[in-house]
């Protein structure tokens, strides 16, 4: 099922505010949130579509690829660690990421239980997001690549495993929580008892304490190291377009999920070809004996070569195209094509027997520019020659 459009989903406008966006973003997830509504399906995938839309709005990097590019631009990684999106949201991850939208306390204040997935012990603390630039040549651009990268960031500690402590025996249950994470206070008010819900301040909603700390991360669970990545990026993208893989960035702190790995592409031009939208360019230069006699020409493409035949009265300006031999859309079907473009090369230096060959030549009726070479080429842009070109 197609995506529906962020701003219309937050009901806000395309030019709002981040206050704007946050307070919307809150209205509609206390509408929609499971607590309120128990066993709704569709409710859930209304909840899950906000913290989506709040996902790419709230964070300048992903809205601004949103605007340029729409839902291409901001595909996302599945669960299996690929691009295009096709995971979508865990509930635990909205909690865990936009949990500071609705404040620890709220679904416990109106429910007394607390809410469901989002709360109690919690794992370490979130890494932070990892950002490369990954650069493409045509051929990956148009056909996908997988590549391979080393990158510096904060890994999994081996001698702890990612714990932060000694040994077992140094992590203990914490004494201000009971292991819960989570603090109840009861309060009176004029309405009555009142319950709250509050991360434990003692633990910091982990639920355990340290003891002794591993010596090898000093504590944290993590160190800074180099690590190398397998990214399948998939064809069609595009410069300047930025890319998330899940779970890919910095490791977080005393087993705490991972951040995310953001790649921003970056297009290497190619020698031969310019790239216009999802179409390709090539300018050929051909012979004035060959623009006239007519000849086959080999013309360089994304993939290799396509050979080409260049009738005989062939115009400067003219365009060929080749069928299917530009970019592909990013997740679509849809295909660009080849443009040649032809330019009649006139030589620069000529000996005295080609002079006077083409002396000869300039006063046949053959070769004066006719009535129909005007209109060949009168008012004519590049984009009406390639429109010629598909007719």
């Amino acid at each position: 099922m197609a995506k529906g459009d962020y701003y219309e989903i937050l009901g806000v406008a395309k030019g709002s505010q981040a206050d704007e966006i946050k307070k919307a973003y809150r209205k509609i997830a206390l509408q929609f949130h499971p607590d309120r509504n128990p066993g709704n399906k569709e409710a859930e995938e209304k909840f899950k579509e906000a913290a989506e839309a709040y996902d790419i709005l709230s964070n300048p990097d992903k809205r601004a690829q949103y605007d340029r590019f729409g839902h291409a631009g901001v595909g996302g990684a599945s669960q299996g660690g690929g691009f295009g999106g096709q995971g979508g949201m865990r509930m635990e991850d909205i909690f865990q990421n936009f949990g500071d939208v609705f404040g620890d306390d709220m679904f416990g204040s109106f429910f007394g239980g607390g809410r469901q997935g989002g709360g109690g012990q919690r794992q370490g603390t979130r890494g932070a997001n990892l950002r490369i630039k990954l650069k493409m040549d045509f051929g990956e651009i148009a056909n996908g690549a997988n590549k391979k990268i080393k990158v510096k960031k904060h890994i999994v500690c081996n001698q702890c495993a990612g714990s932060g402590a000694k040994d077992k025996s140094s992590i203990q249950t914490c004494g201000g929580c009971g292991g819960s994470g989570q603090v109840r206070r009861v309060t009176n008010t004029f309405l009555g008892q009142m319950q709250t819900v509050t991360t434990c301040p003692t633990c910091n909603g982990e639920g355990t304490s340290i003891t002794q700390k591993c010596s090898g991360c000093k504590g944290e669970g993590r160190v800074y190291g180099e690590e190398t990545l397998s990214l399948d990026i998939p064809g069609g993208v595009q410069d300047g377009m930025q890319l998330s893989m899940s779970g890919r960035g910095n490791s977080g702190e005393r087993g705490g999920p991972p951040g995310d790995l953001l790649i921003l592409v970056e297009e290497e031009p190619h020698e031969f070809l310019q790239r216009r939208e999802l179409d390709v360019v090539f300018v050929l230069h051909v012979s004035f004996p060959d623009a006239v006699l007519g000849t086959n020409v080999e013309v360089p493409t994304i993939d290799g070569k396509a050979k080409i035949k260049i009738p005989a009265g062939t115009q400067s300006g003219k365009i060929f195209r080749l069928k299917g031999k530009g970019f592909p859309a990013f997740q679509s079907y849809e295909k660009g094509d080849e443009l040649v473009e032809v330019t009649v090369w006139s030589p620069t230096s000529l000996t005295s027997e080609e002079k006077d060959m083409l002396e000869k030549l300039k006063n046949s009726p053959n070769f004066k520019p006719g009535p129909e070479a005007k209109a060949a080429h009168e008012d004519k842009s590049f984009f009406d020659k390639i429109k010629d070109a598909f007719t």
